[in-house]
């Protein structure tokens, strides 16, 4: 390995365009909600509430806000009575759940596959 290579290897500075959505992924449920849509798509609120019954509804929103404006999430609010939302994954979020999925196995394999 050459120095300059070794170098660029301790330079933090080399992670700086993953901090976007890294950040986004990083808050409470970020990552269940990506798994939760991509198996269930188009979604409503309600389901995903159903599969995260410790997340808070304001908790929810709120990720679900971030991950919409990450774009890796589609919010579709249908003119209906009563009011209708879906949620489904864009290309990238999509993209996103399939690469989690390795390091959901390797957690689940490394806790023993207690959740």
């Amino acid at each position: 390995m050459t120095e300059a290579t070794a170098a660029d290897r301790t330079d933090p500075s080399c992670y700086c365009p993953l901090s976007g959505v890294v950040e986004t992924l990083a808050g409470k449920y970020a990552m269940q909600l990506v798994c939760v849509i991509g198996a269930l798509e188009p979604v409503r609120f309600s389901t995903v509430e159903e599969h995260l019954p410790d997340a808070s509804t304001s908790t929810l929103s709120a990720r679900l806000d971030e991950l919409a404006e990450e774009g890796l999430v589609t919010r579709t609010q249908y003119d209906e009575i009563p009011p209708r939302v879906e949620y489904a994954l864009t290309d990238d979020g999509r993209e996103l759940c399939e690469r989690l999925e390795p390091v959901l196995a390797w957690a689940e394999a490394r806790d023993g596959g207690s959740a």
